[in-house]
């Protein structure tokens, strides 16, 4: 099987994204598990599994749309965990390390949207 979303920093930054979405979302209370927990988790999975279906893709116009796609779970992620931090499920420490990696991943899928744009 040909994986050509594993050779993209974005893919593997959103990746690392998830991952600390799933660590840090384990410490939150259990009247959160079908509630937020899930609702970050799912937004959390959402972009890695994103660019990975977009690289998929036999156009760049259609992995482009993936990219937007990932976009919009990573501003979906974004507001959850804010609420997260509202709600002290969060503390300052954990919100710093998510928010940058938040940060790294939207302007790594920005470049990449950049660059196939201007491939077209």
């Amino acid at each position: 099987m040909n994986k050509p979303h594993k050779k993209l920093d974005a893919w593997t930054t959103a990746i690392e994204l998830a991952h600390q979405v799933y660590q840090k979302t384990d410490r939150f209370p259990s009247k959160e598990q079908y509630g937020l927990t899930s609702q970050i988790r799912r937004a959390g999975v959402s972009i890695p599994s994103n660019i990975a279906e977009g690289a998929a893709r036999q156009t760049k116009k259609e992995f482009v749309q993936f990219l937007h796609i990932a976009k919009g779970s990573l501003s979906e992620l974004d507001t959850q965990l804010e609420l997260a931090v509202r709600l002290e499920y969060l503390g300052p420490r954990e919100w710093t390390t998510l928010n940058e990696l938040l940060e790294r991943v939207d302007k790594m899928i920005s470049g990449l949207i950049r660059h196939l744009g201007a491939k077209s």
